[in-house]
């Protein structure tokens, strides 16, 4: 898995500086008229036709990625993504999640961005920007048209943290991605800097599982409590707006 790097006093930013950008929270501007003036954070899932990847583990490469990316030094101060970031944070957060294969994800690893690796998952998110101006290589890809079947992985791991995703509102894979994209941001903006640090130190690393009626049940009072965070979707794709899509829990409390 590839790790984001961790950086020192002496870097352009610290991981502290790019911490606090999380933790106050998001948008605040309202939407452009026009359309092509959205900001958005494109992400990129590797599906290749043959052999593609479990759907959750490619989920897990989402969303350990969509962090990763807020956590990479280019988005700190003085940094060359903090001004699109920063733009993209003080908004209404988007994402939009498409598929590749092949020449086409070979292509997408040259625009600026950060990929996470799982092996058999690929995952990468772009640094955020004016959907008008998303980069052709980019733009090119479908949004739809493939769906990965939902799987049965193991247990989720004890010391990570973990994102339920309500699997009766039938979320297509890149619609899936794009929340458990946004869950892993709020995630890490509810965890003090030196828990965050330390998830760093591990790639970001993350369980990604359906939940079912009792697990969804108990990871809403983890919500109530404060100790997780849920997305509720806008409602712009395939889910009613104010939907609960994703919970996000750190590991103390993830159980």
């Amino acid at each position: 898995m590839t790790e984001p790097e961790i950086v020192d006093a002496d870097s352009r930013s610290t991981f502290a500086q790019r911490h606090a950008v999380l933790a106050q929270g998001y948008g605040g501007r309202a939407d452009p008229a026009d359309p092509a003036d959205v900001l958005a954070m494109p992400i990129v899932l590797n599906i290749p036709k043959a052999d593609p990847p479990a759907r959750s583990r490619l989920l897990e490469a989402a969303a350990s990625a969509s962090v990763a990316l807020c956590f990479d030094e280019r988005v700190g101060p003085d940094g060359e993504w903090e001004e699109s970031f920063r733009a993209w944070t003080s908004s209404r957060i988007r994402k939009v999640a498409r598929r590749a294969r092949g020449a086409h994800w070979t292509a997408a690893q040259d625009v600026a961005g950060v990929t996470v690796d799982l092996g058999d998952a690929q995952a990468r998110a772009f640094v955020p920007g004016r959907v008008g101006d998303l980069d052709p290589r980019i733009k090119r890809l479908q949004i739809g048209g493939t769906d990965l079947a939902h799987d049965e992985p193991d247990d989720p791991a004890g010391d990570l943290p973990i994102l339920w995703i309500d699997p009766s509102l039938e979320m297509t894979v890149g619609k899936a991605a794009a929340q458990v994209g946004h869950a892993s941001m709020l995630l890490a903006g509810i965890m003090t800097a030196a828990q965050a640090e330390a998830w760093a130190a591990r790639g970001f690393a993350c369980s990604v599982r359906d939940a079912d009626a009792k697990r969804w049940a108990h990871a809403r009072t983890l919500v109530e409590a404060g100790h997780a965070v849920a997305v509720r979707d806008a409602g712009f794709t395939e889910v009613a707006p104010g939907s609960m899509t994703v919970i996000a829990a750190i590991p103390e409390y993830a159980r």
